[in-house]
């Protein structure tokens, strides 16, 4: 379903606006998920490029750090200065990522909109925001209309929010009004997080749901199939997300205990870790599936090690750790979040989270394409 004729390519009817431009492995891998879901069951469906600086900038090697005066400045210096650092290995993982960018997400001749406007020519019938956290000012520095349909299209009817996600069960006081004014732009409304359900009702006159992150549409089988697997051997990988020393003293511990070596990625400063600086996301999905144990304070990571059936750990996020509780209370794990001690080994019942998962799928495949389709009523 690439939609090309010769060397030009067709738009689908359906538009995915989300993060898949930014160099991170749950943004990358959660826009797979959707657009590959979509696809699968009939629907011609893009990532839409929309690649704004304030998501793409953070990734330069001189970052870009919107509206924050001097401590932008900093902050841009500060991240300059270790990229430099990394040298090489910088250059490398940004190939690693927009490898996996063009060989899964979007075609180089597709249309490309830096800013709202470049949007607005587009020739979709049905825009789906999300998943991901596209509703999180934090991150977008500021709620942005693109991820509420908010402008004009030539062929556009609905827009339809896919899991989208805050960051957490609630905005700021400040941003409400705001939010309640571009809720308007959106026709149907669904969130990852449960615990975003009851804010989010405040503001929109529909149904709001929960859904699964896209990446669970997915079975385990279609996820191999784009993996690369590590060329080593037994591991522990180690992923962070921010730093989290307890996190790091744990992994070192379990590797004494067990023998075994211990794999950071990115952020993994120290831990004892043999950090990986320049895997994409293919490489990261190989890392989740062939660890023997996985320690994590990352949400994607702790979805693949569910996807994968890992013996996993996650340790609390100090700001967005609604989705991580979210997640592992949906699949009867809450065992794995780990609060003032943890055992790895415990044993899960694996079979039972399987029924729980292929039943949240199911309900979050409907809400999609009936929602896609136009509101109809008819199942999947």
């Amino acid at each position: 379903m690439d939609r090309r004729e010769g060397n030009s390519w067709q738009a689908g009817e359906v538009g995915i606006l989300t993060f898949h431009c930014s160099d991170n492995y749950g943004a990358m891998l959660q826009a797979y998920a959707l657009k590959q879901c979509l696809r699968s069951n009939g629907v011609a469906a893009d990532i839409v490029r929309y690649e704004p600086p304030f998501l793409t900038g953070r990734h330069w090697w001189l970052p870009y750090v919107p509206g924050r005066g001097v401590k932008g400045l900093m902050a841009a210096g500060y991240g300059f200065l270790r990229n430099l650092r990394a040298g090489g290995a910088f250059r490398r993982r940004r190939e690693s990522m927009d490898r996996f960018r063009k060989a899964c997400l979007t075609e180089r001749s597709q249309p490309r909109a830096l800013f709202l406007p470049g949007l607005k020519k587009l020739p979709y019938r049905c825009y789906v925001v999300g998943s991901d956290q596209i509703w999180n000012p934090n991150i977008t520095c500021g709620l942005r209309r693109a991820y509420f349909g908010a402008f004009e299209g030539v062929r556009k009817e609905r827009v339809v929010a896919y899991a989208a996600s805050l960051g957490g069960a609630s905005l700021p006081d400040r941003y409400g009004q705001e939010f309640a004014a571009l809720l308007r732009n959106v026709d149907a409304v669904s969130l990852r997080e449960t615990g975003a359900v009851p804010y989010v009702r405040q503001f929109f006159p529909g149904r709001v749901e929960s859904v699964l992150d896209p990446v669970f549409l997915l079975g385990k089988e279609e996820w191999e199939k784009v993996e690369r697997a590590p060329d080593r051997g037994k591991y522990i990988l180690l992923y962070t997300t921010e730093p989290n020393r307890r996190m790091d003293g744990y992994a070192r511990a379990l590797a004494q205990r067990k023998g075994l070596a211990v794999v950071g990625l990115q952020a993994a400063e120290d831990g004892g870790a043999e950090v990986d600086r320049e895997a994409g996301p293919a490489e990261f999905l190989g890392y989740v599936h062939h660890a023997e144990y996985v320690v994590t304070n990352s949400f994607h990571a702790a979805a693949f090690s569910i996807l994968f059936e890992k013996r996993f750990l996650v340790f609390a996020h100090s700001q967005v750790n609604e989705r991580l509780v979210s997640v592992l209370a949906l699949h009867g794990l809450e065992g794995r979040l780990c609060r003032e001690g943890g055992e790895i080994d415990a044993p899960i019942d694996w079979a039972a989270v399987r029924v729980r998962t292929a039943a949240a799928a199911e309900a979050s495949l409907n809400f999609l394409m009936k929602n896609v389709a136009g509101g109809q009523d008819e199942a999947v």
